[in-house]
């Protein structure tokens, strides 16, 4: 058994390193949640969450005796374990030290603490604990703007039920400067917005403990070992060559190559014309190739040519986090025709749709447009914009697409009009939102599915400027007769009525954008009979990963 001992400068408090232990198991899920919500605010979720733990987890002694510090006087209040009270001290002393920083350090960089290795270390997923409702978010609000002692202060008396005496003597150990001005101020947010805190601080919402996984930027990851790869494989060369350098006269040094084969036209794939009604994956890569020049091998030649070799003058557009590198083996043949002068091709490499496009006329400019597309889905692989004449937007459409309607989201009362498609699937022009000006309307496309796939629905889908529309869901309002935790499309009045107090503000989206799902979350009465105002929360998810919230306030009328 381990008996080495801790004394506080007092001599009078003593502790093993197996009570410590003890204590730190028996509370491990309060110390997180203390020093999760003691971390700065500026911290990601999923930082916070890391550092958090690993705060805990080194809060355990060592072998060797440590600097003396003041510590927590010995007389307890209740029957909490010696260890305990111990252990709560020396992560809270860690989690008000993390964003100091010497005086010298530069305030461009983070804090000495932040730039540590530690354990745990997570590589390929990020962290994250569950999202709470509106009185989670309000707290999580209100203690944002505090300083990290109040924070304390406030988790202790409120979340852990300690008594004042004790939460003042353990931030006064801990090394808070002013532990009575934290204390009175963490009283003052005891108001009636937060009266069940200590119910709210064990919500999902700061429950560090019992958290959410999803992957990184995978394009990014997938580029980033690649370069790995590229780097070996140039030090590998360099290390031939400077051998070969070396070699005595009269022998022939080795020869070493480097380089990779490009696609050609034989070798884009195509899938089997009627591949979309019987896969299990609906989304790009059942897409068969469409137009009337997928045969003409020179524009094949010209636009693969043009995509692994840009030349100058052409122009390249690219949504945020987008590769634009040359095309890998496997790239898809989607489009290849003529539109509003201009001969455009597009492929699918599997994680990104790239359009080229050039002009049947002398004088013009060849143009590359890069999007991601990895994770697409049956709404999110409907369409693809082909060109943009005259602030119009002209679309091909999936294979599994049997009726294409345009609709104005300020006017849900009206009806959808039927849109002319070609028998390639592509459309006729479509007014770009972007064209509205004034936002006096706002067209989308309401596109059904075929009765060939089992997913048969009706769903919206807008263009936001990028290749790919974004497509348009919401979530119904709490207290209906349906719950209101699943997003749906926007197809009902309710929905369409909820889109049109709402379309304006699409275009402040960032450029990307994969879905938005409106979901009205409360309504609030005016006063003096003002009638009924509506809270809304505008979620924007990008094809990148990182998305954007906004909550909206929208009057009567």
């Amino acid at each position: 058994m381990v008996t080495s001992r801790h004394r506080s400068p007092d001599g009078r408090e003593r502790i093993t390193l197996d009570e410590a232990e003890a204590g730190l198991v028996e509370q491990y899920p309060d110390l997180v949640r203390l020093a999760y919500l003691t971390l700065p605010p500026t911290l990601s979720r999923h930082r916070k969450v890391l550092a958090a733990h690993g705060l805990v987890q080194r809060a355990l002694p060592g072998f060797r005796q440590r600097r003396a510090v003041p510590r927590v006087p010995a007389q307890r209040l209740g029957t909490e374990r010696h260890g305990s009270a111990w252990v709560r001290e020396r992560v809270l002393r860690a989690a008000l030290a993390y964003e100091r920083r010497p005086r010298w350090w530069p305030a461009s960089l983070p804090p000495p603490r932040a730039l540590r290795p530690t354990l745990p270390l997570v590589w390929g997923l990020r962290l994250f604990p569950r999202a709470g409702g509106r009185e989670e978010i309000a707290l999580g609000q209100a203690l944002s703007g505090l300083s990290a002692d109040v924070r304390a202060a406030f988790v202790l008396c409120r979340a852990d039920g300690l008594p004042e005496t004790q939460v003042r003597a353990l931030l006064c150990a801990s090394g808070a400067r002013r532990p009575d001005r934290a204390l009175r101020i963490a009283r003052q947010l005891d108001a009636p917005a937060v009266a069940a805190a200590q119910t709210l601080l064990r919500s999902a919402e700061f429950n560090a403990c019992a958290v959410q996984t999803r992957p990184t930027d995978l394009l990014r990851r997938r580029h980033r070992f690649r370069l790995a790869w590229a780097v070996a494989a140039v030090v590998a060369v360099g290390a031939v060559v400077l051998a070969a350098t070396g070699a005595p006269t009269g022998q022939r040094p080795p020869r070493a190559a480097v380089g990779t084969t490009p696609v050609a036209p034989e070798d884009l794939v195509r899938a089997p014309r009627e591949e979309w009604a019987d896969t299990a994956r609906v989304d790009f890569t059942a897409w068969p190739p469409r137009g009337g020049r997928t045969d003409d091998r020179d524009l094949l030649t010209r636009a693969l040519t043009t995509w692994t070799h840009p030349a100058r003058g052409t122009h390249i557009t690219r949504t945020p986090g987008t590769f634009t590198g040359p095309p890998p083996p496997g790239t898809q043949l989607l489009y290849a025709g003529e539109a509003d002068g201009s001969a455009v091709v597009i492929f699918h490499d599997g994680l990104r749709a790239i359009r080229y496009a050039e002009p049947l006329s002398p004088g013009g400019h060849t143009a590359l447009a890069f999007t991601r597309t990895d994770s697409s889905d049956m709404t999110t692989a409907a369409a693809l914009v082909v060109t943009r004449p005259h602030g119009a937007a002209r679309y091909l459409t999936a294979p599994w697409i049997a009726e294409a309607r345009t609709r104005d989201l300020l006017r849900p009362d009206g009806p959808a009009r039927r849109l002319r498609v070609s028998t390639e699937g592509v459309t006729e022009p479509v007014s770009s939102p972007a064209s509205a000006g004034a936002c006096g309307s706002w067209p989308t496309l309401q596109l059904r599915t075929s009765a060939r796939i089992a997913e048969k629905t009706t769903f919206l889908v807008t263009d936001l400027g990028g290749l790919t529309p974004a497509h348009l869901t919401h979530t119904p309002q709490p207290g209906g007769d349906t719950p209101t935790w699943q997003p749906r499309e926007p197809i009902t009045d309710a929905a369409l009525q909820s889109w049109s107090r709402t379309a304006c503000h699409l275009s402040d989206l960032p450029d990307g954008v994969r879905t938005v799902t409106l979901w009205n979350f409360a309504e609030q009465p005016l006063p003096e009979d003002g009638g009924r105002a509506v809270w809304s929360c505008v979620r924007a998810d990008t094809w990148r990963g990182p998305g954007e919230v906004s909550v909206l306030f929208t009057a009567p009328g």
